[in-house]
């Protein structure tokens, strides 16, 4: 990992740990994530379903960061991300719950971060 800009490497690294934190509380069947899902209107048969794309997508941001080889599928992991919590954000819009909007707003902002400085380093 040499030459890696710092911001890079942490920006990445937290939205690779941030994804598998919830991934595990997604898998766990966390009460927090299935009070969340039912408002929303997410079916909990979804619910390993999307750990499995956030894990997917740790994986590949953390590959990324390994190998500079690897970086378009670190690129291709951050879009992935951004493009499931958007769909998170619309479910939240959609169902006008917003008092919790904050926390996909949040994932999706550390992907699209992601995202930029992967293409950019």
């Amino acid at each position: 990992m040499t030459g890696v800009p710092l911001a890079f490497l942490v920006v990445t690294s937290f939205t690779a740990a941030a994804n598998i934190g919830i991934a595990a509380a997604d898998l766990a069947g966390a009460r927090f994530v299935l009070a969340n899902s039912a408002q929303v209107g997410v079916p909990r048969s979804w619910l390993p379903r999307l750990a499995v794309l956030k894990l997917a997508g740790a994986a590949g941001l953390l590959l990324g960061l390994l190998d500079a080889a690897l970086r378009p599928l670190g690129a291709a992991a951050a879009c992935g991300l951004v493009l499931l919590y958007l769909g998170a954000l619309a479910f939240h819009v959609r169902a006008r719950v917003l008092h919790n909007l904050a926390f996909p707003g949040l994932y999706c902002a550390t992907a699209v971060a992601s995202l930029v400085l992967t293409v950019s380093s």
